[in-house]
C-alpha cells in the first residue's frame, strides 16, 4: 500500500488517506481524481476496514465498474468486493430488501423510460407525453407525491398532469411496477419514515463516497443526508466548476455549500492537471475567474509549455467547416490518429454545416451522444411536409406527417386509409382529396374527417404557394404546418426548435444563392450531403460540450464561438453555467486548442451579424470591453422553494430595485415573487 500511495501528489496522498469526518475532494480537470479516490478505498480496506461497511456511489455503471476494478487491483483478495454502484442500482438494492415496509412486494418490476411513456399514453393521450413524463420526474425528484401535486395544481393543464401523475403512481403500485425516480424517492422515503431503519443502514455504511458530487440533486442530498445519520463520514468528489446539468436538476449549492452542510469538512483541492499544456490551462483559468459561484482553484499543467491556443475567424460556418476540414486533414496526413480529434460545439443546431463540411472533405466522423443532423425526429417531419409537396404520392413521407403535429388521427384509422387507398389504387394523398364526404365520413370520425380536410388544404394552399413564389412558400410553410409550436411544447423542445430553424435558415439562404433551384432540387441537395455511407476509414469525433465531458482529446476545435450560440443567450441564461461548459470544452484538450468564431450564421431561421464570443475575451486570447454581469444566482427552469406556496419551477427572472423579481409557476399557479423570499431546491 506505501508504494501506491507513493505514486500519488502530496493533495491526492492527502486525500487518500484521510479516513473520518466529511471530505470534500476539489479535484480539477484531468487531476487524477478517479485514481485519487480508487486508491482511497483501497487505503479503507488495507486498514482492517470491512468491505461491507464502504458504500461508493456513482453515476454510471461504467464509472462504477473501472473504479471496482482499479480499486481491487490495489488489494490483496478481499474476502467479498465493496459495494460500488450508482445512485439507482443502490435503491434497487435496497427496495428488494425494505419495500415490504411499505406494503409491498419485493419482486417489483423496474420499468424503463419507454415503459413509463406508454403508461402515460394509455392514461391520456390529449397532452404531450414526453412533458408529462418529464413532470412526472420532476414531481419525484422533488418529493412531491400526487396528493401534494393536486393540491398545489392551478391551472387546468397543471390539474390534468397531477391528475395523471395520480393515476400514473396507482397503476405503478397496482401492477407493482417501479420506474427509476421511485428507486430513490422510495429508498429516502422509507428511511424518512423508519428510524431504525435508518440508524441501522448508516451503521452498515460507515464510510460513503460520492463520485461526481457537482452532478447531484436535491433528492440525492437528502437521501445522503439520511444514510449520513449516525456518522459523518461522507467524501466527495467533484469539481464546482465542471457543474454543467443544471438544466436536468443538478445542484450546484450542494458542492459549494458542502462544507457548511456538515461541521469540520476537511478540503482537499486537486490543481495538478495531467491532461492538457500550460497555454490551454491558463486560457481555461482566466475564464472560469469570471464566476462568483465558486470554492476557487487554479489548474497547473505538468507538461510544459505547448502551443498557443488558435482562434479561426471566418465570414460564416460554410467557410469554418472547409477551414476546420483541412486543419483535421492536415493532422491526419502528418500521422495523427483521427480517434485524437474532436470537433465540439454548444448547440447541436451547429453540427449541420459541420456535417457538411466534413462530408465534402471526405473525412469520416462519428457523432458521440447525438443524432446525425439530417437524422432528428424534427428535421425528418421537416422533410417529410416538402416531399408531400414536392411529390403528393409519397405514401411513405405522408404516412409519418399524417398525426405530426397531432391531429387525432390513430394507427387504426390509417390503417383503415391505407386499406381503403390500396383497394382503389390510389396514394393516400390522392385518396383523401378525391374521396367523396358522404363516403369519407363512413371510414372516418367527424373529428378525424374534420383534421384531415384542414390538413389537405393546408397541403393545397402551400403547393399553390410554391408555384408563385419559393421564398413566399417558405415564409408561410411552419406557420401553416405548427411544426415548432409542436415541439416547442416538449421537454428538449429549445433544442428542437432551434434545429428546425437551422434547417429553414438553410432553404432560404440556398434560394437566395440559387433563385432558380426548385423544392425538388434543394431535397436532392440536402440527400446528396447527409450521407456519409461512402466515406471509410479511422473516424474523428463530432459532439456537444455536454457530451464531451469525462473526456479529452490530443487534438481540439470548438466552433460556435459567438454571442448567442456560446455562450448561448436569452430566457433563463445562466451565465456562469455558460462559462462552465466553456472551461469543460477547453479542457478536454491535452495539446492543441482551437476556437473558431464566425461574422454571419443562421439564428431563428435568418442570416444574421453576430458578436465574437465574450469567452474569447475572458480566457485572455482577444483584446476588447469584458461584459461583466451580476448574476442572480437563479435562472428559467430552476426549480425553488416557498415557504406558503411550496415548490415551483421560475418562468422569467428580470430586475426589481436590488433584488430580483421571478416569475414561478407553483403547480400551475403563476406569482411574482421576490427572489430573497425563495430558495433553490
Amino acid at each position: 500500500m506505501d508504494k501506491i500511495l507513493d505514486q500519488l501528489n502530496p493533495e491526492q496522498r492527502e486525500a487518500a488517506c484521510h479516513i473520518d469526518g466529511p471530505i470534500l475532494i476539489l479535484a480539477g480537470a484531468g487531476s487524477g481524481k478517479t485514481k485519487t479516490i480508487t486508491t482511497r478505498l483501497a487505503y479503507l480496506l488495507s486498514l482492517g476496514i470491512d468491505p461491507a461497511n464502504t458504500l461508493t456511489l456513482t453515476f454510471t455503471n461504467k464509472a462504477a465498474s473501472e473504479m471496482r476494478e482499479r480499486a481491487l487491483s490495489m488489494i490483496d483478495n478481499p474476502v467479498y468486493p465493496p459495494l460500488l454502484c450508482t445512485f439507482h442500482k443502490f435503491g434497487l438494492l435496497f427496495l428488494k430488501f425494505h419495500i415490504e415496509k411499505l406494503g409491498r412486494k419485493n419482486d417489483f418490476v423496474v420499468i424503463d423510460t419507454d415503459d413509463k411513456k406508454r403508461i402515460i399514453k394509455q392514461i391520456d393521450k390529449e397532452l404531450p407525453t414526453a412533458l408529462v413524463a418529464s413532470e412526472i420526474s420532476r414531481y419525484k425528484n422533488s418529493l412531491i407525491h400526487p396528493a401534494q401535486a393536486i393540491a398545489q395544481a392551478e391551472q387546468p393543464q397543471y390539474k390534468k398532469i397531477a391528475a395523471i401523475y395520480q393515476t400514473y403512481q396507482e397503476y405503478l403500485v397496482e401492477n407493482n411496477l417501479v420506474d427509476f425516480d421511485d428507486l430513490l424517492m422510495l429508498t429516502h422515503e422509507l428511511l424518512e419514515m423508519d428510524e431504525d431503519l435508518r440508524k441501522s443502514v448508516s451503521d452498515r455504511y460507515r464510510y460513503i463516497m460520492v463520485d461526481e458530487y457537482q452532478d447531484t440533486n436535491e433528492l440525492q442530498l437528502q437521501l445522503l443526508k439520511k444514510l449520513c445519520d449516525s456518522h459523518t463520514n461522507l467524501c466527495v468528489v467533484g469539481d464546482d466548476d465542471q457543474s454543467i446539468y443544471g438544466w436536468r436538476g443538478a445542484n450546484i449549492k450542494n458542492i459549494l455549500e458542502f462544507p457548511n452542510m456538515f461541521d469540520d469538512t476537511k478540503v482537499v483541492k486537486l490543481e495538478h492537471n495531467y491532461r492538457s499544456t500550460e497555454e490551454i490551462l491558463k486560457a481555461a483559468n482566466l475564464l472560469i475567474q469570471h464566476n462568483r459561484s465558486r470554492l476557487g482553484k487554479t489548474l497547473i499543467s505538468t507538461k510544459g509549455k505547448g502551443k498557443p491556443v488558435e482562434i479561426f475567424q471566418s465570414s460564416d460556418e460554410n467557410e469554418e467547416s472547409d477551414k476546420i476540414a483541412r486543419a483535421i486533414k492536415q493532422l491526419i496526413d502528418s500521422g495523427v490518429a483521427a480517434g485524437e480529434i474532436a470537433v465540439l460545439y454548444r448547440i447541436n443546431a451547429l453540427s449541420r454545416s459541420l456535417e457538411e463540411g466534413l462530408n465534402r472533405a471526405g473525412i469520416a466522423y462519428q457523432l458521440v451522444g447525438g443524432v446525425r443532423f439530417y437524422e432528428r425526429a424534427e428535421i425528418k417531419d421537416a422533410i417529410s411536409y416538402l416531399r408531400i409537396i414536392a411529390n403528393s404520392h409519397d405514401d411513405f413521407s405522408f404516412k409519418r406527417v399524417i398525426n405530426r403535429p397531432k391531429r387525432g388521427i390513430g394507427k387504426a384509422t390509417i390503417d383503415k386509409i391505407e386499406k381503403a387507398a390500396y383497394e382503389k389504387h390510389l396514394s393516400l394523398y390522392q385518396f383523401l382529396s378525391e374521396t367523396p364526404k358522404t363516403e369519407l365520413s363512413k371510414l372516418l370520425s367527424k373529428k378525424a374527417y374534420a383534421s384531415i380536410n384542414r390538413f389537405i388544404n393546408d397541403l393545397e394552399i402551400l403547393q399553390e404557394t410554391l408555384e408563385r413564389s419559393t421564398m413566399e412558400f417558405m415564409e408561410m410553410f411552419d406557420s401553416a404546418i405548427g411544426l415548432k409550436a409542436h415541439y416547442a411544447s416538449l421537454p428538449d423542445g429549445m433544442e428542437r426548435v432551434l434545429n428546425l430553424d437551422e434547417f429553414y435558415g438553410l432553404f432560404r439562404d440556398m434560394i437566395k444563392k440559387n433563385p432558380d433551384m426548385s423544392l425538388d432540387g434543394f431535397l436532392n441537395e440536402i440527400s446528396l450531403q447527409s450521407d456519409q455511407d461512402q466515406i471509410k476509414g479511422e473516424q474523428i469525433s463530432i459532439m456537444s460540450v455536454h457530451a464531451s465531458k469525462g473526456l479529452e482529446f490530443t487534438h481540439l476545435f470548438v466552433i460556435g464561438m459567438e454571442e448567442e450560440f456560446f455562450p448561448l443567450l436569452g430566457d433563463g441564461c445562466d451565465m456562469e453555467e455558460e462559462r462552465r461548459l466553456g472551461y469543460v470544452a477547453m479542457t478536454r484538450a491535452k495539446e492543441t486548442l482551437t476556437l473558431s468564431t464566425v461574422q454571419s450564421r443562421f439564428h431563428k431561421g435568418r442570416r444574421k451579424q453576430l458578436e465574437k464570443s465574450r469567452f474569447l475575451t475572458e480566457a485572455g486570447l482577444l483584446q476588447g470591453a469584458l461584459s461583466i454581469e451580476k448574476s442572480t444566482g437563479y435562472k428559467k427552469g430552476d426549480l425553488v422553494k416557498h415557504k406558503l406556496f411550496g415548490i415551483g419551477r421560475v418562468l422569467e427572472v428580470s430586475r426589481a430595485g436590488r433584488d430580483y423579481k421571478l416569475k414561478i409557476n407553483f403547480g400551475g399557479n403563476r406569482r411574482d415573487i421576490l427572489s430573497s423570499f425563495v430558495e433553490k431546491v
